[in-house]
C-alpha cells in the first residue's frame, strides 16, 4: 500500500539533517508528478531575539533577509532536479507549533518531511526536539530524514 503524497512541506534550518530532508522531500514530489507541490518552511523563532539587549527590526529584516537568500538555493535545487510546482514560506514564532500544525493546515500539505535533528545536543534538553514534537503532534503523515 502506496500512499499519494501530493503536496510536501519540509521545514529547514540550515542543518545537515534537514538538507537530507529536502532532497527526499524533492524526490516525493518528482515522484507526483504534474501534481506534485513542494512547500520549503523556514521558520525563524522570535525567542531567541528575546534575549538580545539591543532587538529591534533591522536585526529581524537582516536575518528574514539572509534566510530568503537561502531559500532561493533550496528552491532552485528543486527546480534544477524537476520540481514544478515549488515555493517557500518565512514564519515567524515557536518551530513546534508552526511546524506541526499551523503551516500543514496552511498549505494543505499531505506529509511533512523533516530532518531528524537540527539542534544540538545541550539544546534539545533544554527545548525538546522540535522533529519528536513534530512526529508526535501533526495531523498528518510525518517522514524522518537521517543526515
Amino acid at each position: 500500500m502506496t500512499a499519494n503524497y501530493n503536496n510536501i512541506l519540509v521545514p529547514m534550518d540550515g542543518s545537515k539533517e534537514s538538507e537530507a530532508a529536502l532532497v527526499r522531500a524533492i524526490e516525493l514530489t518528482t515522484d507526483a508528478g504534474d501534481n506534485g507541490i513542494l512547500s520549503i518552511l523556514n521558520v525563524i523563532d522570535t525567542r531567541a531575539f528575546q534575549n538580545v539587549a539591543s532587538f529591534d527590526d533591522t536585526m529581524v529584516e537582516a536575518v528574514s533577509d539572509e534566510t530568503r537568500k537561502t531559500l532561493d538555493k533550496y528552491k532552485q535545487q528543486a527546480i534544477d532536479a524537476g520540481v514544478k510546482n515549488v515555493d517557500y514560506l518565512i514564519e515567524y514564532g515557536s518551530p513546534k507549533a508552526l511546524i506541526a500544525k499551523d503551516v500543514p493546515n496552511e498549505v494543505n500539505a499531505d506529509i511533512i518531511v523533516i530532518g531528524a535533528t537540527g539542534l544540538n545536543a545541550v539544546e534539545r534538553l533544554v527545548i525538546g526536539s522540535v522533529t519528536e514534537f513534530v512526529t508526535r503532534t501533526a495531523g498528518i503523515d510525518v517522514l524522518v530524514v537521517r543526515g
